[in-house]
Order: C-alpha cells, then structure tokens, then sequence
C-alpha cells in the first residue's frame, strides 16, 4: 500500500533508498513552509536517514527534537544559498561536497528556490537522484518542477516531494515542542497569572511591518480584555519593540533576545493567540498550534499565509505601488506589464490594514462562539 496522496498521484519512488539529502539552508518561516514535505518523505521512506543542509541555527535547533530531520549538515556560506553568520569560521563549499559525496546519498532534493544556484549545488552532491524546483534560467535536475513565483509555499515543497513518489500526508506544518522549550519559557517568563498573548512587531523586511503603534492599540485593547501581553522579539527589533511598549500606555512585557528559537516556540505554546506580521515568529506560532493573526502584503498573502481558518486570520494589504515613489512592483514577476518593478524604498506596505480588522479577528480567536474551533 502507497502512502495517501493529498495532492493527488505522485511520480514513483526511488527502489533502496536509505539517505536522503534536503537542502533548505535559509531562515525561520521558510524552513516551517517544507515541514509538511518533510513528512511527506518520512512516510514515503520510513527506514531511510533525512539529512537536512542546512544554517547554523538548524543545527541547533533540531538537536534532541523530534520530528522528520534526523541530522543537519551545514552548508557554508555561498552564494545563492546562505549567507555568513556573524563570527561563523570559514568554510570552503569544495570541502563541503567532497565530503558529501562520502555520504552517499541516495535522493538530493532542492527545497531551496528557483535553483540558478542551488540545482548546481545539489547536482554536485553524487546522489542517484536528484530533484526540486528549477526557474526558466536554472539547469535541470533528474526530476523537476517548474518554479513559478505565485505558488503557496507548503504546497509548493510538496509537488517536490511528490517527484521522489513520497505524496503529501498533510498540508498544515506542525513542529514538536520539546520540555526543554516549555522548561526556559517557564523559567524566563514566570507562571501565568492570566491568560497570554504575544505581539511580534518586527520583520526583516520592513515592507512587511504593520506601524508600532497600531501594535500598541492592539496591546492596550487586549490588556483592557483581561490578557497579559508579551511583546516579542529579536535584538535587531529592539527600537521597534520599544516603540510598542511605549505606545502601548499599559503594562507590557517585552521579551526581547530572553529567549532561544526552542524558548520562544515554548512560550508561544503557551499563549492564547500571537498577533504578528508575516515573520518566522508568526509561523512558528501557528507550528506549535497557537492560533494566530498575521499582518500580510497581498502577494504573500498567496504565497506563506497558513492555508487553514479554523485558527489563522491572515489580514490582507492591497497595496502595490510603492507608497513613495508609487512605482509599480509587480512587473519584476510580470515582465509584460508596464513599469520597471523596482524601486529603492523600503517604507511598510501594509498601513492600510486598520487596527479594527486585527482587534475583530483576534477576539473572534480568543472567544469563539459555540461550535467553532
């Protein structure tokens, strides 16, 4: 009997299969968008070992947690596919694959993008078979899909799964969070005296940052209902997480650099709903099984919103012209269209959600009527 495929029929498997290479060598969110493929070949090749090549904080992280990754290979610093941490020592990328060759392996999939760079970086791993995403510029594998921008990204990791015969078993990214995560949330944030929300105000990418204040309205409103705030974030988000404390008028707890990536999936665990933009933290919330209302620009909205609604309200931006310059930035993906797609601003692109939508979706979450999830 086959594994039961989700997304209809897959390729057929690869016969003596026992290792398994997945390069996705990049950050929070989008390492929780491959989970599901993940599993996906677990159950396709249950006796086989999945190495995944990936960041430092992969190795980390997936150490002593259970899940579909049995080990983590890190890749170094390349162009195309990471790069450098602070203080990382140096590597050289043709040291790495002579001794991944050593390893063998018997399928090498490309989780990783279009593939310009990383199909040659997979290609030269020794594998019996390769496969993944490949852009119109990128060579081939020995099984590939093509990379078209606009796709939902679970679904997306999936159809590559599906190449090696290994067919979806589910379409919802769900990580384990271990008693060491919820043991250093306890320890840092104390026993909860009422019940928890986490606000994320940050994001890389600023275009994606809802304004600190309307965060802060969030926070004094839920304060008003009765819930302890947390306000979450990385030490590169400090100003922005103390633009929201302070905006907020009322006791907050901001929680920035408290926590390791296992803390924070422990103390998210623990929260009743996490408000967030679209960031890692956001996916890692909803991972865990926290419900969650994330802040989105319209185009990765169809891309990384979660694909559920029983416990996810992804709020859309509709915003496409630069909200200085007014430059159309789509024509980057759709080339035929007028207007060069490119501009150098990096002002939010998402002023235009009001604080009522997030405040409505997030109380429908945290007092949901008879019947609902």
């Amino acid at each position: 009997m086959g594994t039961p495929n989700l997304l209809g029929p897959a390729t057929g498997r690869v016969p003596d299969v026992e290792r398994i290479a997945v390069l996705r060598a990049n950050a929070l969110g989008d390492f929780i968008f491959v989970l599901p493929a993940l599993d996906a070949l677990r159950a396709a090749y249950p006796e086989a070992e999945i190495v995944l090549l990936g960041a430092p904080w992969h190795a980390k992280f997936w150490r002593d947690r259970p899940g579909p990754v049995d080990r983590v290979l890190v890749v170094p610093p390349a162009p195309g596919i990471r790069g450098p941490d602070p203080g990382e020592a140096e590597s050289t990328l043709d040291d790495f694959l002579a001794a991944a060759r050593e390893e063998r392996f018997d399928l090498a999939l490309q989780l990783h993008g279009g593939g310009g760079n990383s199909n040659p970086f997979v290609g030269a791993l020794g594998a019996r078979v390769t496969a993944g995403l490949r852009a119109e510029d990128a060579p081939p594998l020995d099984r590939w899909i093509r990379y078209v921008y606009y796709q939902q990204e679970v679904i997306r990791y999936l159809e590559v799964a599906g190449l090696v015969g290994a067919g979806a078993t589910t379409i919802v990214p769900a990580l384990a969070v271990t008693d060491a995560d919820r043991a250093e949330a306890a320890e840092v944030l104390g026993p909860a005296e009422r019940p928890r929300v986490a606000l994320h105000p940050g994001a890389t990418d600023t275009r994606r940052r809802w304004p600190a204040e309307r965060f802060a309205e969030v926070a004094r409103e839920l304060v008003g209902d009765g819930y302890e705030v947390l306000v979450t974030g990385t030490p590169a988000e400090q100003d922005v997480v103390d633009r929201v404390v302070a905006a907020a008028g009322v006791p907050v707890r901001p929680q920035v650099g408290t926590l390791s990536l296992g803390g924070l999936a422990g103390c998210y665990a623990g929260c009743e709903l996490v408000v967030s933009n679209d960031t890692g933290p956001l996916h890692l919330a909803a991972a865990v099984g926290t419900a969650t209302v994330g802040i989105y620009w319209v185009g990765n909205l169809i891309t990384v919103a979660n694909l559920l609604r029983g416990r996810h309200r992804p709020i859309s931006s509709w915003t496409v012209l630069c909200p200085v310059c007014g430059v159309d930035c789509t024509p980057g993906i759709y080339p035929h269209r007028p207007g060069d797609g490119e501009c150098p601003h990096r002002d939010s692109f998402v002023t235009d959600v009001p604080v009522v939508e997030a405040l409505e979706a997030a109380r429908e979450l945290l007092r949901p009527e008879p019947g609902a999830p």
